[in-house]
């Protein structure tokens, strides 16, 4: 048992797992960057009229570091876990300040619903995706398994 959780399939599978949230997240969430964006506002941590570019930016990266994660580009590890860092901290400073609003994880929602309560559920599945990432690091440090260049991909 302890073989196979240590096993390329398993380095494969966990990586396309959080491909897919990242991806699912990032589909939803452009098919209603207005709505998004009025989501983004509701954490006022950005002026304005930044708040359409993040509604635009943080779909597109979710969905590139996806693609990376799912051919093991050498960043895209990296990349999620920083973009999930950020997403906690904005989600803690939504619990902290009590804000009332929807989390924005997946796409747009009802931010009457079940908002306050669903920002801790979203902060701890956050955890848990930061830490299906801390153990695709401990697969490469301790099993040898190297991400790819960008370069040598592009130029099979």
């Amino acid at each position: 048992m302890f073989n196979k959780l240590m096993s390329g399939r398993a380095y494969f599978i966990i990586r396309c797992i959080l491909a897919g949230v990242f991806l699912y997240a990032g589909a939803g969430k452009l098919m209603d960057v207005q709505g998004f964006a009025t989501v983004i506002s509701g954490y006022g941590l950005l002026p304005d009229q930044l708040n359409i570019v993040a509604a635009v930016v943080l779909p597109l990266a979710e969905i590139v570091i996806a693609a990376g994660l799912v051919w093991d580009i050498k960043g895209s590890l990296s990349s999620y876990s920083i973009l999930l860092l950020i997403f906690m901290g904005v989600l803690a400073h939504g619990i902290n300040m009590g804000l009332d609003v929807d989390c924005g994880c997946f796409a747009p929602g009802d931010p009457e619903g079940e908002a306050y309560h669903s920002l801790r559920e979203a902060l701890f599945r956050d955890v848990f995706l930061l830490g299906a990432c801390a153990y695709l690091y401990f697969l490469r440090r301790f099993k040898g398994y190297r991400s790819k260049s960008i370069f040598a991909i592009v130029s099979r």
